[in-house]
C-alpha cells in the first residue's frame, strides 16, 4: 500500500499552463522525508496527454535544484519536448536503500511512491520514459533501471561510479549508507552497477554510458561497457573531451536526449 502525501504543488508559470516549471513536495514513507520534485513541462504542454519522460537525478552532495541552476533546464526541456523530473537523491543517498532500519531506503521511495505518483500526474508511458543522471546519479539511474527495466524505454549514466567499492568517497560517505566498508560488508559488491547490470542478460533495451575521457570514473564507465558486451547487453560507451564538471553534464545531457529522442523516431543505432 502506498502512503504517500503530497504536501503542496507550485506552478511557476502564469494560466493558460503553455509550459511550466513545478515544484512538488512529497511526504515519503520510505525516506521518512520530504523530498522535493522539480518538474518542468515543455512548451504547448497539455495535461491530458502524454509526453516522452526523463527522470534526471543529481550527484553526490547536490539536491533537486542542482541540475535547474546549473543547466537551462527549460530550454532542454522545449527542445526536445520531454517532461523532466528532477527529485532529491539529498547530499549522500547514493540512490540505493540505507543499511539501517530508520535510514532512507531510495529505491523503494521510487518504486513505491515517486514514480507512481509521477505515472498519474503526467499520464507517462513506460515505453517513453526513460533515466539518467550524472556521478552518484549516474549509478543510480542505472541502480532504478536495473531494478525494473519494464519501467523505461532505456537508461544512462554520465560519468557514473559503477562501482562503489571504487571511490574516494567508499569509506567516508557512502560506508554512511551502506554500513562499514569492509570485506565483511558484503553490500559495496551488491549493491555496485558494475555487479548487478548481470541482471539484465538478455534484456535488450539500450544503455547509454557516457564519460568524459579525462574524468576519473572514465575507467568505470570503460569496465561497465565492457562487462555489457561480455553479457550481450546493448549498450553505447561515449568517451569524449571533458572531465567531472558541469560544463560536460551539460553537454552529456543533450546527448543523452538526443538519442532517447531518436529511439522514440523509431531510428535505427548502427546495429
Amino acid at each position: 500500500m502506498m502512503r504517500l502525501l503530497v504536501f503542496f504543488t507550485l506552478c511557476i508559470a502564469p494560466l493558460p499552463m503553455l509550459h511550466a516549471q513545478e515544484q512538488i513536495v512529497l511526504l515519503s514513507h520510505y525516506l521518512k522525508t520530504n523530498d522535493t520534485v522539480l518538474v518542468f513541462t515543455p512548451q504547448g504542454y497539455q495535461a491530458d496527454k502524454s509526453y516522452p519522460t526523463l527522470y534526471l537525478l543529481h550527484g553526490w552532495s547536490g539536491n533537486y535544484s542542482n541540475w535547474s541552476t546549473r543547466v537551462a533546464l527549460q530550454d532542454v526541456c522545449d527542445k526536445f519536448g520531454f517532461i523532466l523530473v528532477c527529485p532529491d537523491g539529498f547530499y549522500n543517498s547514493w540512490y540505493v536503500d540505507s543499511s539501517e532500519p530508520d535510514g532512507m531506503q531510495w529505491r523503494q521511495f521510487f518504486d513505491k511512491e515517486l514514480y507512481p505518483y509521477i505515472q498519474q500526474r503526467y499520464h507517462t508511458l513506460p515505453d517513453s520514459c526513460f533515466i539518467t543522471g550524472l556521478s552518484m546519479g549516474g549509478h543510480g539511474a542505472l541502480n532504478i533501471f536495473i531494478d525494473n527495466p519494464a519501467r523505461f524505454r532505456a537508461a544512462g549514466s554520465m560519468s557514473g561510479v559503477m562501482d562503489l567499492r571504487q571511490t574516494s568517497l567508499s569509506d567516508s560517505e557512502v560506508a554512511k549508507v551502506l554500513g562499514p566498508f569492509t570485506v565483511e560488508n558484503p553490500r559495496f559488491y551488491t549493491e555496485s552497477v558494475i555487479h548487478r547490470v548481470e541482471k539484465l542478460r538478455g534484456n535488450q533495451k539500450l544503455l547509454i554510458i557516457s564519460c568524459g575521457y579525462d574524468d576519473v570514473y572514465s575507467v568505470h564507465s570503460k569496465e561497465l561497457a565492457q562487462k555489457c558486451r561480455t553479457l550481450n547487453i546493448p549498450h553505447i560507451l561515449l568517451l569524449t573531451p571533458g572531465n567531472h564538471s558541469w560544463k560536460y553534464w551539460e553537454f552529456a545531457l543533450d546527448m543523452h536526449l538526443g538519442m532517447f529522442s531518436r529511439m522514440l523516431d523509431g531510428a535505427h543505432f548502427g546495429y
